[in-house]
């Protein structure tokens, strides 16, 4: 029987989790940030800047995370989660900087926005190396042996998705206050200062990385330095993987564009304010919605499980969006009212598909390839927020063409309600279950079915690593043992 952990042992073991995870902080700051930097953006230069450039600018940085997830992938399970994490924070750090720099040739807007969108691109490279790096080291670390088994799924979701959410709210205060020290003669500080304050988390999860070593389940379960069998890995994990990138491409699509165009939209409600601080203001508490959706979320998950999380939050959230529908007509002159609807909108799909999508792809393939098989179902999530963000405006446009203005603005909630029950039912029939202690499990079943297709499973893991080490016997640890943090 293993002793219990100390509490010095469990702090340690959360640590490493919100070490690996809480550089998303910049996914959702970098995203975030974008949406406010062109309202000011289009304050600063009326008529310079024609709409296609404010949507390549919104998207560009999904390209290049498409990119990064992709790359970052196939890195993190041939070169090292750390090395992966470490080039990420790297990335993010820089690209921030030059973004607050940008600059046309003789002050020519087009050319501030071509080098805008040409840093948020490799801005995005970043973000997305985060996630089948950062995001796969944290979940992990959540099977250390200091970690409650009914507490697992909590804090990979508070280290990852919390912090995205989290960021979302930050880049919609931050703004605000540069908007009220800089004042409204002085919006190109103010938007300058918004895209640079990206490198201080960035920094500062660099530093807390520095010291940081591979995942034990990598080191003992890794194809680093072998051929990975990926015609027995589609065979196998294929249907599953299909499932979970279809899911994240519907939450992207739905859940991006609404967060990005919110200060759009609520400029629309409130008759194209003059004054950003009541834009702002208004988008800061729509933003604010997510953070009850993700903290919840994160506590029921470890009860109904990851699948059936998903599934209570997007029917609650297709709901609330047909209900948003229908009384649009009413809220659109009641601006609170429309605030809270509109939140509670996205704190559903927070507390569903936000949380669990991490926790599916990360959890349900063998660690050999699991930054692979995550980077992909995240690539597929990040083509839907591109294509989401490209499709929002002519949605708008096409809506109010057949059904008037309101019609427009109320398009996009009835899209975004039938997608979400969609990915409800697909969530239900394509996508298994798993328990808290399912990625020894993964790792020794996929280990298993190699072997039954003849191939050398001693070849895995770290040489100086006993891989023979990586059963269930060894995670299991007593109940008394693993005590909640």
């Amino acid at each position: 029987m293993s002793s219990a952990p100390t509490f010095k042992e469990r702090v340690k073991g959360v640590s490493l989790i919100f070490a690996c995870g809480t550089a998303l902080f910049s996914d959702g700051y970098g995203n975030g940030i974008i949406g406010s930097v062109n309202t000011m953006l289009k304050r600063i230069y009326p008529g310079q800047i024609p709409q296609n450039y404010s949507t390549t600018l919104n998207s560009s940085v999904f390209a290049g995370t498409i990119l990064g997830m992709l790359a970052f992938g196939w890195i993190s399970d041939k070169v090292g989660r750390k090395f992966g994490m470490m080039s990420a924070t790297a990335l993010v750090a820089f690209f921030s900087l030059l973004s607050a720099a940008s600059s046309g040739a003789n002050h020519s807007v087009k050319g501030l926005i071509d080098m805008l969108i040409f840093c948020r691109f490799f801005l995005g490279v970043g973000i997305g190396a985060e996630y089948p790096c950062g995001s796969v080291s944290a979940s992990e670390q959540t099977e250390g042996k200091a970690i409650a088994k009914n507490a697992r799924h909590r804090w990979f979701a508070l280290a990852t998705n919390t912090m995205i959410d989290l960021a979302w709210c930050v880049a919609g205060f931050v703004p605000l206050v540069l908007f009220w020290i800089c004042g409204p003669h002085h919006l190109r500080a103010a938007w300058r200062l918004s895209l640079g304050l990206g490198f201080v988390p960035a920094i500062a999860v660099f530093a807390w990385r520095w010291a940081m070593e591979e995942p034990e389940l990598y080191k003992k379960s890794s194809m680093k330095n072998v051929r990975i069998p990926y015609m027995l890995v589609l065979r196998k994990y294929g249907v599953q993987l299909a499932a979970i990138s279809f899911t994240w491409f519907v939450y992207d699509f739905i859940v991006y564009p609404f967060g990005l165009y919110s200060s759009t939209v609520v400029d629309t409600i409130t008759h194209s304010s003059e004054s950003l601080s009541v834009v702002f203001g208004w988008n800061i508490v729509i933003l604010l919605f997510y953070m009850p959706g993700t903290i919840i979320g994160a506590f029921v998950v470890d009860y109904l499980g990851p699948k059936y999380t998903m599934i209570t939050g997007l029917l609650f959230q297709a709901l609330t969006g047909f209900i948003m529908s229908g009384l649009y007509g009413r809220l659109k002159d009641h601006i609170a009212g429309f605030a809270v609807v509109y939140g509670i909108f996205l704190c559903f799909g927070e507390f569903g598909p936000g949380n669990c999508l991490g926790l599916l792809a990360s959890k349900s393939s063998p660690t050999a390839v699991r930054g692979q098989f995550y980077g992909v179902a995240a690539a597929v999530g990040k083509v839907g927020a591109f294509v989401g963000t490209w499709a929002f405006p002519p949605m708008i446009d096409a809506f109010a063409k057949h059904g008037g203005v309101d019609q427009g603005q109320t398009g996009p909630f009835w899209v975004g309600s039938g997608l979400a029950i969609l990915s409800a039912l697909v969530t239900f029939f394509f996508i298994a279950p798993f328990d808290p202690e399912g990625m020894a499990k993964e790792d020794l079943i996929f280990r298993e079915y190699l072997e039954q297709h003849g191939y050398d499973t001693s070849v895995m893991g770290f040489p100086e690593v006993d891989s023979s080490a990586a059963s269930v016997d060894d995670e299991k640890v007593d109940e008394k043992g693993a005590v909640a943090v």
